[in-house]
């Protein structure tokens, strides 16, 4: 069987080049996750919104994260991520909501007058893979989010 090298191997290599390579796998994981402050309170302007992009792209990149879109809204974020597999969806959002919920409030203390208890985010979030959806569909989706802030987006 005479396969053409050169032509084999950029097929190859444009094959690998969409996927991650972790220690002893290579995958591709996409996810579309959207989580909202506690009340939905519009809370996450100026210095506040700031800090919780500043707080998001440090713990993604702590555990090996990739952000490929993000939008911190008012009251609520989006991000679409990718995710390796040693890491399950269940602890990245712990470690988002958990880090950055401690943080803020220990930066912004006229913020616990309105969330006592010491509760920053809102109860759970909202996942997807981008297997029903392609992910230029997400992108776009996010896109228009940013250049149409409407604060709400259900």
């Amino acid at each position: 069987m005479n396969r053409p090298v050169g032509l084999w191997l950029i097929f190859l290599e444009s094959m690998i080049m969409q996927y991650e390579k972790g220690k002893h796998c290579v995958f591709y994981h996409r996810y579309h996750v959207v989580w909202s402050t506690k009340y939905r309170f519009k809370v996450l302007r100026g210095d506040v919104q700031s800090r919780v992009r500043e707080i998001i792209r440090r713990v993604c990149s702590e555990n090996d994260v990739t952000i490929i879109s993000g939008v911190v809204s008012s009251d609520h974020v989006h991000m679409f991520v990718s995710i390796p597999p040693k890491l399950s969806m269940s602890d990245f959002m712990r470690k988002v909501k958990g880090r950055s919920s401690y943080l803020i409030q220990r930066e912004f203390p006229a913020l616990k007058k309105r969330y006592w208890g010491q509760r920053f985010w809102g109860r759970g979030y909202f996942s997807t893979t981008n297997g029903a959806i392609t992910e230029d569909t997400v992108l776009q989706y996010l896109e228009n989010h940013i250049q149409n802030p409407t604060g709400a987006s259900r």
